[in-house]
């Protein structure tokens, strides 16, 4: 299977980029996955326009978690624009991919150290990411007899993939609790973004974590082939 990634576009930030980089996509791609914050600050019409970018390049499922810059009062707004796309909200869902049915659960993830921001408007901050673990453990029992398992979140799921970044603000950008959900459930492959500055690639025992993130990966959709998910491998580093 042939998956095409990525997230943080931010647009406009970076949209003329990424429309260089669908240009560039392979013919062969069998799921497009996104991990958030493709719009910067809430601009609702600025998703429009990144699906009319993707429908006019991708022929195949297009599943997308939210990001921080998905404001949570614009999700409805978004996926009534975006209806060919599948947002996952701490949710899980089975897509059929040539045959395969392919278990992918959404969620934003969690941050170690919620912004000042989230601690002033956002009551019980603390709590709602501290029980997104659970949650998000619980949607991946859902899919535990799929074939294929994908965890897509936009915060970093583990602080290797943040390697680059000012570890001071680690906490700021993902929450490393989330290892022990991989170890427990091994999803096959675990996806996220936000971090501009970290690692593309990690591993979190034998699971592959990508991090996504337009900016870190030189303006450039990740495109992986799952069987060459091997663990030990490090040509994705």
């Amino acid at each position: 299977m042939i998956i095409a990634a990525t997230g943080d576009v931010h647009s406009p930030h970076y949209y003329e980029d990424f429309l260089k980089a669908l240009d560039e996509l392979p013919d062969n791609i069998d799921l497009f996955l996104i991990a958030g914050d493709m719009i910067d600050r809430g601009e609702v019409a600025e998703y429009e326009k990144i699906r009319n970018a993707l429908f006019g390049k991708v022929n195949c499922p297009i599943i997308a978690c939210f990001g921080n810059n998905e404001f949570e009062e614009r999700e409805e707004e978004i996926k009534n624009i975006c209806k060919e796309i599948r947002f996952l909200n701490d949710q899980a869902f089975v897509v059929d991919v040539k045959g395969m049915p392919v278990g992918i659960v959404g969620t934003r993830g969690s941050l170690e150290e919620p912004t000042k921001w989230q601690r002033a408007h956002i009551p019980n901050i603390e709590k709602i990411y501290a029980q997104r673990l659970q949650v998000v453990k619980l949607q991946l029992r859902k899919i535990i007899h799929a074939p294929f398992k994908i965890l897509l979140m936009h915060y970093a799921p583990t602080y290797k993939t943040l390697e680059g970044e000012n570890p001071l603000f680690y906490g700021t950008l993902g929450w490393n609790a989330f290892e022990n959900v991989i170890i427990e459930m091994r999803p096959n492959l675990v996806i996220h973004g936000h971090s501009h500055k970290g690692k593309k690639f990690a591993w979190v025992d034998t699971v592959p974590v990508f991090n996504v993130s337009f900016p870190v990966n030189e303006k450039k959709i990740v495109i992986i082939n799952t069987e060459e998910l091997k663990p030990g491998l490090t040509k994705f580093v």
